[in-house]
């Protein structure tokens, strides 16, 4: 395996070549000869007669070499790797340790949300027209009612999320409707509470990867603002949003300076800045842009569901529908039934896990989450939701002890999970009808997702399909490998309270699994747990 030359580099790679001496040098001792008096000259044995060092062996002295190194002194490495087929323990370190997952914990949602609404689910979103018509206009309200459908989204709808909404437009057009004097509204509280996870970070907020979450989800919780600097300096920047251009509304307070231009003192210009007020409905534009430059922002909605209505609407008056916005209150529409005009609806569940797990995309995660909370019980709480979770886990022989379940995403620094814990569930989906669907939404090493530029060149590429985390002082990489061999398999490394790069963990990751996918793994010895 070829690594790049750094200190930490350096470091693993005596290491590796310190663990593999180590292994040769058992697999003479192991040999079973009795002692032999010193002889008088050297004795050049046969290499055949040597044991080569076993897979097992190997990742044993990998682990004891590299983790000794000082750079880990203050880290906690939790590692369990299973031979899937015969349940054998290839490696155990603080396997029954509680971890923090990151984004590992989509390894729980995945399998929870399969087992609760299988691959072939689809989110069904009824529009309805509630009012009456006269003519070509419609006098009173377009309502949309919601169940956390995440495929509105440029990733799920062709590239442009504003397609989704096309069979609303053609339905109303086959109404002949072309004017609606009410308003698009959403109705319906699939998911009441909060629209955010337990202990999730409050100045993340405005992040794309924190974006709230609610019945009704656009475009992943995800806009652009586009900015552009004036033709002179001091003039206004201009700035625009998309894919919703009037929702939120903009306030742009930033101005265009001198490209050479430098404050007294040496000191930088204010960079451009864009951040929420205190009520989540304006973006506030703030800083500098210099003459002829350009820049983007990404931001999350703050209010899903108004997200939504927005562009909902915006894709009505681009289809030629004029929502005029009037508030209704005619005697004659009031008490009436609304009428279902359309019902959109999402790709499948199968479809769906791919994209959340490939990227590790956050809200998906939060809407299966919720979602599989609403059709067990009723209720898309996060409170429902987490004892489905913890319901199901349980059946899988995951208890409370073996993981705190608290949100979909793994943003949340209160989710704790063992790697014991992880190799259970990754063990329940490959003995479940849903496994290939399961696998095949995971990154492959080398090739796509999160781990598509690690182990390129390696036997692991092409071979490992893993889900990765990451949040601060936590790296995780848990899934699948097949050894040279052909044996799957199950594996789960998990990294808390380290100060070194980020990198350095994926190296030892790494290492350990290139090390499966490139040997036979052989017999396996029983090992004490550690």
């Amino acid at each position: 395996m070829t690594l790049p030359s750094t200190r930490g580099t350096t470091v693993l790679a005596l290491a590796l070549g310190a663990a593999l001496a180590a292994g040769c040098a058992r697999g003479t001792a192991a040999s079973g000869e009795a002692p032999r008096p010193e002889p008088t000259a050297p004795v050049m044995m046969p290499a055949a007669m040597v044991p080569a060092p076993t897979t097992q062996s190997v990742l044993q002295d990998i682990v004891d070499s590299v983790l000794a190194a000082p750079m880990w002194r203050n880290a906690r490495w939790g590692l369990l790797i299973v031979d899937a087929e015969r349940g054998d323990t290839i490696l155990s370190n603080d396997a029954d340790k509680l971890f923090m997952p990151a984004s590992n914990e989509k390894l729980l949602t995945g399998a929870i949300a399969l087992a609760t609404l299988g691959p072939d689910h689809r989110w069904r979103t009824p529009v309805l027209l509630h009012g009456r018509q006269r003519g070509s206009v419609w006098h009173g309200d377009l309502l949309v009612s919601g169940s956390g459908d995440p495929g509105v989204s440029d990733s799920l709808s062709g590239g442009q999320a504003m397609n989704a909404f096309a069979p609303v437009s053609e339905a109303l057009a086959a109404h002949g409707i072309t004017r609606i004097t009410g308003r698009v509204r959403a109705i319906g509280d699939a998911f009441p509470g909060l629209t955010t996870g337990f202990g999730w970070a409050y100045d993340d907020f405005d992040a794309a990867y924190s974006a709230a979450v609610d019945e009704l989800m656009f475009n992943e919780g995800v806009l652009v603002l586009k900015a552009r600097a004036a033709s002179r300096v001091g003039g206004a920047v201009a700035v625009t949003s998309a894919p919703t251009r009037s929702y939120p509304r903009l306030l742009v307070q930033a101005t265009t300076r001198d490209s050479v231009a430098v404050m007294p003192g040496g000191v930088r210009p204010p960079r451009l800045e864009a951040v929420y007020d205190s009520l989540g409905d304006r973006v506030v534009v703030t800083g500098t842009l210099a003459l002829g430059d350009s820049a983007s922002i990404t931001l999350s909605y703050r209010h899903p569901n108004d997200a939504y209505v927005a562009a909902l609407t915006q894709s009505l008056e681009d289809g030629g529908v004029r929502v005029t916005g009037r508030a209704v209150a005619r005697a004659d529409t009031l008490g009436r039934a609304a009428d279902t005009v359309v019902v959109l609806q999402s790709a499948p569940l199968s479809d769906v896990l791919r994209r959340m797990q490939k990227p590790s995309q956050n809200q998906i995660a939060e809407l299966l989450f919720r979602t599989s909370g609403l059709r067990a019980s009723g209720d898309g709480s996060a409170d429902s939701a987490r004892a489905v979770g913890v319901r199901t886990l349980a059946g899988w022989g995951v208890t409370i002890a073996d993981a705190a379940y608290r949100d979909g995403s793994g943003l949340s620094r209160h989710d704790y999970v063992t790697p014991r814990a992880i190799v259970k569930v990754l063990d329940a989906m490959r003995l479940s009808p849903w496994f290939a669907t399961y696998r095949d939404a995971l990154p492959i090493a080398g090739v796509d997702g999160t781990i598509g530029n690690r182990m390129k060149g390696t036997p692991a590429a092409g071979n490992a399909r893993a889900k990765t985390g990451t949040v601060d002082k936590a790296r995780a990489l848990s899934g699948y490998v097949t050894t040279a061999d052909g044996r799957l398999v199950m594996f789960s490394m998990l990294s808390n309270n380290f100060t070194v790069p980020t990198r350095e963990v994926e190296r030892v990751q790494d290492m350990l699994l290139t090390t499966l996918a490139g040997r036979p793994l052989g017999s396996i010895v029983p090992r004490a747990p550690r």
